[in-house]
């Protein structure tokens, strides 16, 4: 009976607790950006959080994706025109594209980073391309699925280039959820 009892209550505070943690670890558009961990193809590990000051643009895309193949040097040019300017463009592949050796030539041509792994909340949205832009002080500003054009870039990125960075990079960003040891 005492299990029974202690099974009840952790199922109740499981239902208080995981929804809010589940709205908190998704990417919304005007919050706080979730972190997330990268893994570049050349090995190279770090945050979302480590990019405070910096205006993220994560793609997601596929080889398959004709769009995709028409917006990548988009990104890719536009990247090459504003890095200087504090622009990160990460460029990730969804399982169903061809192996990564097989993308090696495309990798070093292109100036954005490609990704290898991507561990967070972020994924393709109703299908890809799928961009999330998020602003120097740490919010999601844009999460849709479909390609950019030049246009909609510049009517998205160039206010946010022009946005100083923030004094204190370390506040705006969701910090990733824990497990307690207790």
């Amino acid at each position: 009976m005492r299990t029974l009892l202690l099974a009840a209550r952790l199922i109740v505070l499981g239902l208080m607790v995981t929804p809010a943690t589940a709205q908190a670890a998704r990417p919304a558009v005007g919050q706080a950006a979730p972190n997330a961990q990268f893994v570049t193809i050349r090995g190279d590990q770090f945050d979302l959080a480590s990019l405070r000051g910096k205006v993220v643009v994560i793609n997601f895309w596929a080889t398959w994706c004709g769009p995709c193949r028409e917006e990548l040097p988009l990104l890719d040019g536009y990247f090459r025109a504003q890095k200087d300017h504090g622009l990160v463009v990460l460029a990730a592949t969804t399982e169903d594209s061809v192996p990564e050796y097989q993308m090696r030539k495309l990798f070093a041509a292109m100036a954005i980073t490609p990704l290898h792994r991507l561990k967070g909340p972020y994924q393709p949205l109703a299908g890809v391309p799928t961009n999330y832009v998020i602003d120097r002080a740490g919010v999601v500003r844009y999460a849709e699925a479909g390609a950019f054009t030049l246009d909609g870039l510049n009517a998205l990125l160039v206010p946010l280039l022009r946005e100083p960075a923030p004094a204190s990079p370390t506040l705006a960003l969701a910090a990733p959820l824990r497990a307690s040891s207790r």
